[in-house]
């Protein structure tokens, strides 16, 4: 394909995509069967068929990428009547092209297109999960850094400060203490737990830090007998919360290390960005 032909492919799959009201991108099956090269309705449903095969056989549920529909078709003068068809998410395109007639030229073309475009969502879906982490992991440092400000005005050193927050992650976690939680996460050297946990296990030590930090200064709270007893209230309390929602912190599994996320998905979205550049360029 010369770089007019892929231009005009890229235009023809853009424009028979459709948003549904939920913001969902779907492709019509009829309209992909045009687009395809498929003339036969009957020949390009098997095509769907086997799609639907692969996409149960990878262990994912069939229905939430395949949605059975009807489409209007003229009946010319006697009217309209309903034929069958299918939406296809961006997955299930994919499965298609990967199932359809690789001799056509615009099979191949739409094996890359499709593996692009469901690529780009997983790239989108982790980099919004990434900036989801990153930022209740910023407040959770703003927090602990106000909490170390507010403890060395009230007589307490840095190896208190450490002590305070141990004794608070073991009212949070059932009795683990920093490390022990840091071992059972399998998490190897000096790396701060927080890293490491899940953005729910992180907000609730934020928001027991929060809590410490306003009545430490509320009440100016001195000592570090005192604050560690306000600390660790504040983290059972936020225990309690979770606790009458069936969630206990220590019992949630791990999150990759924030730090190697970060580095792995601007990665990928270097590599997917030369790759979108090689494809539209045709090298």
């Amino acid at each position: 394909m010369n770089k007019d032909t892929i231009a005009e492919m890229i235009r023809r799959f853009n424009g028979i995509s459709k948003i549904t009201d939920e913001g969902v991108e779907y492709w019509l099956a009829r309209d992909l069967m045009n687009v395809l090269g498929y003339n036969n309705w009957r020949s390009f449903e098997n095509v769907v068929i086997r799609a639907m095969t692969a996409c149960k056989t990878a262990g994912c549920e069939v229905e939430n990428y395949f949605i059975n529909t009807y489409k209007e078709s003229s009946l010319g003068k006697t009217g309209i009547r309903n034929i069958p068809d299918y939406m296809l998410t961006r997955y299930a395109c994919y499965l298609v092209a990967q199932n359809g007639d690789s001799k056509k030229d615009a099979i191949a073309f739409a094996q890359s297109y499709f593996a692009l475009q469901t690529r780009k969502q997983e790239i989108i879906e982790d980099r919004l999960s990434l900036n989801k982490r990153m930022e209740t992991r910023e407040r959770l440092k703003e927090s602990e850094k106000k909490l170390s400000q507010n403890i060395y005005e009230r007589d307490v050193d840095e190896k208190g400060f450490g002590r305070i927050r141990s004794y608070g992650d073991m009212a949070l976690f059932g009795g683990y203490s920093t490390q022990e939680m840091k071992q059972r996460l399998n998490i190897k050297g000096n790396r701060p737990l927080a890293d490491f946990l899940p953005t729910l296990s992180i907000a609730a030590k934020n928001l027991a830090a929060e809590m410490t930090n306003y009545n430490v200064e509320e009440k100016d709270l001195r000592g570090e007998g005192s604050i560690t007893d306000e600390h660790v209230q504040n983290n059972k309390s936020v225990r309690k919360m979770l606790g009458e929602r069936g969630i206990k912190p220590e019992n949630l599994p791990p999150e990759e290390d924030i730090k190697k996320l970060e580095r792995r998905v601007r990665a990928e979205e270097k590599k997917l960005t030369d790759k979108d550049k090689c494809f539209r360029e045709n090298k």
